[in-house]
């Protein structure tokens, strides 16, 4: 039984492949939002910005339902499938252009591949419920960066969580009007470096908190109730898949100037880099420090609503400015497909890119688009639970499910080779993990809905 991943086999000088004609004659989303000009950095540094955010700070309560020995396992089996699911679906986009069809979409390469015209809007369905959720989470938690820096310095102020969501919105409508994916790679790059910033500030933090006088009492052990740890532990795993999600890979890859061959597993690399330094950090010294008590955000925890500060309240707040610029970015980011999408109905690709023809309907899809995801934040400030079941029914199937399935049926590994079995057994397992943790999530989404309120100031934990 062989391992080899197959490569498409082509001339030493072999010509560069022809665009997709269907693709690009007359497509303003491909000419305009997901024009191909990025090198590997560029989309190394999208990747990151995608997968490495805020959420990371989540990771020492995602420990809690699993323990040392089963958290270090989880996460690091997480990390091992994606990157092999992500560099797979990479294959697969390689094989497509090799073969003259460029993909530049998720949803086009999922019904190509897969000859169906269900799964085209299949995967537009899950990709959208995905994106639109993520900039409406990072809308909220940018609104919760500035109240928390609001409330240190005027405790009995006036201003509510909305008002400080409508002031993030109304930056994410000016910032929206980068035209193109690629025009955001600077934003990225500077997300890269913020995202090992905040990680470096809250490492510090729980390490001084650990070793300080006010340390608080350690204690690691999991729920007594067999069921709960069982429901726990799958609501963990969920959380840990969510953090390593992605869902738009096409995309990032389209951003790369053809041929793009080899150019994804440098960026994959890249961002992995980022990833194994920022992710066991967080993960280590938050649940070293708070163990079963940590918070859902661990600078809630290192910020307790009773007694002392555990760290530095300066160090904290520059953590929590980091933490907050970094959330526009990933709110441009995950806005990309949505702005493809509008732009492919909306623009004239005859016409230029800042022509008024262009340039005005794209201003107002645009501001309409992130008005839309700040009222959802306003509204919903217990869109976390939500996002938690959307989380485990759209990351798994377009990051754990279908990059194997896709490579499968491309390169057709023979039935007997280990990496045709390595595929269907990831698939099998996480289509269950997915199940499960959908359920477990709709479950805590119940046990949480007496604190909802809408357009409450308290974002549910």
């Amino acid at each position: 039984m062989t391992i080899q991943l197959q490569q498409p086999l082509l001339p030493a000088e072999a010509p560069p492949p022809p665009e997709n004609k269907n693709v690009r004659q007359g497509d303003a989303g491909a000419a305009f939002v997901l024009e191909s000009k990025g090198e590997w950095y560029h989309a190394g540094f999208h990747l990151t910005t995608a997968i490495v955010g805020p959420t990371i700070l989540t990771l020492p309560y995602a420990f809690r339902g699993l323990g040392w020995g089963l958290g270090f396992f989880c996460l690091t089996v997480m990390g091992v499938v994606t990157f092999y699911s992500y560099y797979l679906m990479s294959l697969v986009l390689e094989h497509c252009e090799n073969e003259g069809r460029r993909h530049i979409r998720f949803r086009e390469l999922a019904s190509d591949v897969l000859g169906s015209g269900w799964m085209f809007y299949f995967v537009i369905f899950i990709q959208t419920a995905i994106n639109t959720g993520i900039s409406i989470g990072a809308i909220l938690l940018a609104g919760e960066c500035l109240q928390i820096m609001y409330s240190s310095v005027s405790p009995d102020g006036p201003l509510h969580l909305w008002e400080f969501i409508a002031m993030v919105t109304v930056v994410m409508m000016v910032l929206s009007q980068l035209p193109t994916f690629h025009s955001l790679r600077h934003v990225n790059l500077a997300s890269l470096f913020l995202s090992l910033a905040y990680t470096f500030i809250v490492v510090g933090a729980c390490l001084n908190a650990g070793l300080s006088k006010n340390a608080p009492p350690r204690d690691y052990s999991l729920e007594s109730s067999k069921f709960s740890m069982v429901m726990s532990a799958f609501t963990s795993i969920s959380i840990i898949a969510a953090i390593f999600g992605n869902g738009i890979v096409p995309e990032i890859q389209a951003t790369l100037a053809p041929p793009v061959t080899g150019k994804m597993f440098k960026g994959l690399i890249m961002c992995y880099s980022v990833i194994f330094v920022t992710f066991y950090s967080a993960a280590v010294s938050g649940y070293w420090v708070f163990g079963n008590t940590a918070s859902s955000n661990i600078l809630k925890s290192l910020l307790p609503d009773e007694g002392p500060a555990l760290a530095p309240t300066w160090l904290l707040g520059l953590g929590v400015i980091f933490v907050l610029l970094q959330l526009f970015a990933i709110g441009l980011v995950y806005s990309q497909v949505a702005y493809e999408i509008m732009e492919t109905k909306s623009a004239d690709v005859n016409q230029g890119m800042f022509s008024k023809r262009n340039l005005i309907p794209r201003i107002i899809l645009r501001s309409l688009y992130m008005i839309f995801c700040g009222f959802f934040a306003a509204m919903l400030p217990f869109f976390g639970d939500i996002n938690g079941v959307v989380g485990a029914l759209g990351f798994i199937p377009l990051d754990f499910i279908l990059p194997m399935l896709l490579y499968n049926i491309t390169y057709k590994p023979s039935r007997s080779s280990l990496i045709y079995w390595i595929n269907n057994i990831i698939m099998v397992v996480f289509t269950g993990v997915g199940l499960l943790g959908s359920f477990s999530s709709i479950r805590k989404l119940v046990l949480d809905a007496s604190k909802f309120k809408l357009f409450s100031d308290d974002v549910v934990d």
